[in-house]
């Protein structure tokens, strides 16, 4: 056997306080470099007389900039209004689209092109289109994570915050169509009493929360209450004791500060959560197959803040939706925002 090599105590605290002051240099350098970022944004805004959205499921740092922050209702709700000559979305494409049509006259852009949406994936336009024509007859009700081209075949869009409320504004017999997301279409029937059509499709993120490990989580807090969004499995949502849309849950939250909550929702909203109710203790509901804690979008996370600048100061990439579909989805999202209003959500 070797000899036990000996090592000198003092040489290791040595090296370790070294390289404790690299990081803590390098610490100082990102902060100064991500503050000037943050800086040279506000100023890009300002003189462009530019909004930047941020959706609940983004990056804090995307969050903390933005002007409005809100779930897919909020972000339609301010494009609409927005008097600012550039929409920055800070989201995924099909917010983009929805800005873009509702606001034809302004620019529109998204730090990433590439910020997609499994579920707008999973409902291509033109077999909803067929689907659609093959059953004549039926009210179409689609969900806003679609593409502007399913929209434009739809007759009135929805968001998991007035879904319900949608529905049930049609009579009690009406036939519909709903798409694309079947988890949500499962719990707007279960709960309506309604018997609707449903296209196949569903969101990679929300899909994949571990019954498992959330039942784990309840054994390891037993007072916690259980968020859910109705985009999970319905397997999902009988463990929940309380069932919305991401505003709902964090309303609710915030309702109910004393409490202790296991989410499952994609993990962005945990930094509202946390920022509003910094007492309360939040557990992010783990996915399957993962030692992951939290469930993220990873088409949310390509946006941030190096992006976002470069988006601004070139004003580029922009979001652009062909006339003829933007003039025939713009009547369906325009009737969720009125109706919305009347109900007053």
């Amino acid at each position: 056997m070797g000899k036990k090599k000996h090592i000198n105590l003092s040489t290791l605290l040595t090296a370790y306080h070294h390289y404790q002051k690299i990081f803590r240099k390098e610490r100082e350098i990102k902060i100064i470099i991500m503050d000037n970022l943050i800086e040279a944004i506000k100023q890009l805004k300002k003189e462009k007389n530019a909004v930047i959205l941020g959706h609940y499921y983004q990056k804090g740092e995307i969050q903390d900039i933005a002007d409005y922050v809100g779930d897919s209702l909020a972000l339609a709700q301010w494009a609409a209004k927005t008097e600012a000559d550039i929409i920055v979305m800070c989201g995924v494409h099909f917010m983009g689209e929805t800005a873009k049509v509702l606001c034809p006259g302004k620019k529109v852009l998204v730090p990433d092109m590439a910020a997609g949406c499994s579920l707008a994936d999973s409902c291509p336009a033109d077999k909803f289109a067929r689907f659609v024509e093959e059953h004549p007859g039926y009210t179409v009700i689609s969900y806003v994570n679609t593409t502007a081209a399913v929209k434009a075949v739809t007759d009135v869009v929805v968001t998991s915050t007035n879904a319900r409320q949608i529905v049930e504004s049609f009579p009690e017999d009406e036939k519909i169509i709903f798409g694309p997301d079947r988890n949500l279409g499962n719990y707007i029937n279960s709960v309506t009493g309604r018997n609707m059509l449903l296209w196949d499709g569903a969101c990679h993120v929300h899909e994949q929360f571990s019954v498992e490990k959330i039942v784990e989580l309840k054994r390891q807090y037993p007072g916690a209450i259980v968020l859910a969004h109705p985009e999970c499995k319905n397997t999902v949502l009988k463990l929940a004791d309380v069932v919305g849309s991401t505003a709902a849950l964090l309303k609710y939250a915030v309702g109910h500060p004393e409490k202790e909550y296991i989410v499952a929702t994609e993990s962005g909203i945990l930094h509202e959560m946390r920022r509003k109710c910094p007492q309360t203790k939040f557990i992010p509901a783990p996915p399957n197959d993962s030692t992951c804690a939290c469930n993220e979008c990873n088409f949310m996370r390509l946006n941030t803040l190096e992006k976002l600048y470069d988006c601004l100061k070139n004003e580029s990439p922009e979001i652009r939706v062909e006339a003829e579909i933007a003039e025939k989805a713009v009547k369906p999202i325009k009737k969720m925002l009125e109706i919305s209003a009347k109900l007053g959500l």
